[in-house]
Formats: C-alpha cells, structure tokens, sequence
C-alpha cells in the first residue's frame, strides 16, 4: 500500500536526495496522515460524547493535534523547500526545524487541557456506556495508527527526515494511549467504577505532556548546534582518508541549516614534501566530490605535516597513544617541535568535548598537565606549548558540577 501511493503520487520517486523528490514525499506523508487524522478525530470524537467517556474525547482530540502537526510539517516541508536567496545565502530548509517545534508546543498546550478535563473527571466521575461500536472504533484506530506509524518511518527513512521519524514516533505512542482507552472502557464496564475513565483519561494527557516535551527538545537541539550524527561524521572521515596524499584530518566542523544542507570544514593533513600543486588538485577533488555524492558543501583547510623526522613521529606516537590511555573523548593533531639549547619546545593542539573548556572538575586543564607530565617523564628537556580546542564532533556527555 505504502509503496503503491509512493509509485503513483511521487514523479521520480526513487531520487529522493533530489530537493523536490523530498519535497514530494513529506507533502505525500503528511496529507494522508491529516486524512487519517481528521477521520480518527471524528470518530472516536462521536463516539466519546455518546458514550460520554472523557478518555475517548480525550484520544479524539489527540488526533485532533496530530492533524494539525501534520498541516504544520506540511507547511514546514513547503517553505524549507525554497530556494536561497540573498537574504538567505544558506537557503530555508531550517523551516523544518520550525516546524517541528511549534508543532511540540501545540502538543504540550493539548496536554495541559487534558490534563485539567481528566482530573475534573476524576473528582467528579460520571456514567460511561459501553458498547461494540465504540470497541471497533478503538480497535480501528489501533490499526489506523500502526500503518501510519509504518508510513512515516517508511518515508522519513528513505528522505532522512527526522520530523517523519517523530511523525512515526508519536502514531506508535499513540497506539499504546488508544490501547489503554480500550482497557479502561472495558474495566468499568466491568467493575462500575467510574473514575477508572477519568485516571485513564490524566494517562493519556501525562504521555502527551512527556511526548510533547520530548519533541521539544529533540527540534530545538538542531537549532541550537547539537552534536552532528557520529554516522556522518564517520562517513565524512572515512571518505577523506581514502584519497591518496591524505595522511589525517581533524577541526572537523559541520554546520547544519536544515534537512539536507549541511556546510562541513576541516583541515587535512599531508606530506609537507608532496607537490603543492598536487595536493590542492587533491583537496579539490575530496569538496566536488563530497558534493556531487553526498550533498555537502565542503571547504578544506590545507595542513602540510613533516613526515621525514623521526623523533617528531615518535612523539606523535608516544603521546597519540597516552591520550587514548588517558581520555578516549580526547585527540591531538598539527605537532611539531622547537629545539633549543637548552630544552625543546613540543606543540601541538588538543582538541577536547567542549564542556571540558569550562567545568568545575578542569577537565581539559587536568588533561593537558597529565600529558605534559608524560613528555616529560620520557624526556626531560621537552615542554609541551598545549592550545586546548572544542571538539565539534564529540558526543560526550558532560560530568555533573
């Protein structure tokens, strides 16, 4: 079925890094999870104020929402598909991101209101009437849910699109919040007590209100500059280091403007002997080509590395394997050495999670006195000159102050 849509709504479906290709699938994902939506709404909607069960009304209004987070990544899609301008050089596909955090905010308002109609239920119970036709409606939307759910992680897979993911996500939670509406209707048919509905019904407002929350922080971490996916960054080095002359790469830095338009720069390092002319050919390949393939607009800082000392390779070595032994999160890079009369001059840079910078334990500052008492225990008229920098890359998480 999904397939079938995909094939018969979607003109050249099977180029979905295309930015119009994209553009179609999430336009395709979300109108028919409006469709779906507005037709759960009605229905369990209907059925809940017949029946009078406040967890019912309470789910129908979920679906509620959830067409109207549809409509919201919907325009989300259309906007970020615009082309970049001159007041917006890096184009508009943050419009994703946008999206996806009013829709949390509207989730979060629809909890609250729940949260409020079930605790009245709760203090002052009423009736519930029980019967098939309301069982086949939840059972229905069961149903409904999981094949939507399988939609948007079909489709949000294939585009990476992590609104869709979301999207996937909160139709398998809402499958879990419609079963246990069915379970409480059925427990007070059962036992006649009827706050079971109301404590069902502050359930669903409380899953709501935490899958609202989780949204939010999952659409602000992008705008704010999380940490990029380890997967892409992987790639990003893995691909680097297999071009000939490439020897390292590091101050790798990726900066995200949304689905699909990422601006990525690094420094590579190579033979400091090699042709200058053909180590710039190189570095010219490794950005047309990250760009012709992957999408990514790369700038390459060129490092030329002195390969032919071997004392400056031992210590490279030395100290590459102390910091691995030392703190694994941590790396080093751009080393060389000042020899003088009286002792040598060892710098290089430290790149490190970024809270090591400014936390209470010192971290990065314990490091670079850990590392320089290393050297120095091995030779003793060596001094490190260490510049502690960010790791951009990192996914550390921080120590509690």
């Amino acid at each position: 079925m999904i397939d079938l849509l995909i094939r018969t709504f979607i003109k050249d479906h099977e180029k979905h890094t295309d930015r119009k290709v994209r553009t179609a699938y999430g336009n395709l994902a979300c109108l028919v999870s409006v469709l779906c939506n507005l037709l759960l709404f009605a229905g369990k909607t209907a059925v809940g104020v017949l029946s009078g069960s406040v967890a019912i009304t309470a789910d129908g209004l979920n679906n509620l929402s959830d067409a109207s987070s549809n409509l919201v990544s919907l325009v989300g899609f259309r906007l970020g598909a615009r082309p970049a301008d001159s007041e917006h050089p890096y184009g508009h596909a943050r419009y994703e991101y946008l999206a996806g955090l009013a829709v949390s905010v509207m989730i979060l308002v629809i909890g609250i209101e729940l949260l409020k109609s079930s605790f009245e239920k709760v203090l002052h119970p009423t009736e519930v009437s029980f019967s098939v036709t309301m069982v086949l409606v939840l059972i229905a939307s069961i149903l409904v849910k999981l094949w939507m759910a399988r939609l948007n992680r079909t489709i949000g897979g294939r585009i990476d699109s992590e609104t869709l993911m979301a999207t996937a996500a909160d139709a398998r939670n809402d499958v879990i919040t419609t079963a246990a509406v069915l379970v409480a209707s059925i427990l007070t048919y059962f036992t006649g007590f009827n706050r079971i509905d109301g404590v069902m019904g502050l359930g669903v407002a409380g899953f709501i209100l935490y899958s609202g929350a989780t949204l939010v922080r999952d659409t602000i971490n992008p705008l704010l500059g999380a940490a990029p996916d380890p997967a892409l960054v992987a790639h990003i080095e893995e691909k680097a280091l297999s071009y000939p002359g490439v020897l390292g790469i590091h101050d790798l830095m990726i900066h995200d403007y949304g689905p699909g338009n990422c601006l990525v720069s690094f420094h590579v390092e190579m033979d400091a002997n090699a042709d200058v002319m053909r180590s710039h050919d190189i570095i010219d390949n490794i950005e047309r080509d990250m760009l012709a393939q992957d999408g990514l607009v790369v700038t390459i800082h060129y490092d030329p590395i002195v390969t032919g000392d071997a004392h400056v390779a031992e210590l490279k070595a030395f100290l590459k394997e102390e910091i691995k032994r030392l703190d694994p999160e941590a790396d080093i890079h751009d080393l060389r050495t000042v020899p003088g009369k009286t002792h040598t001059n060892v710098i290089f840079d430290c790149a490190v999670p970024a809270e090591y910078l400014h936390d209470k334990q010192r971290r990065g500052a314990k490091l670079a006195a850990a590392l320089r008492t290393a050297v120095q225990d091995k030779w003793p008229d060596h001094f490190c000159v260490i510049r502690l920098e960010p790791d951009y890359t990192s996914h550390n998480v921080p120590a509690k102050d």
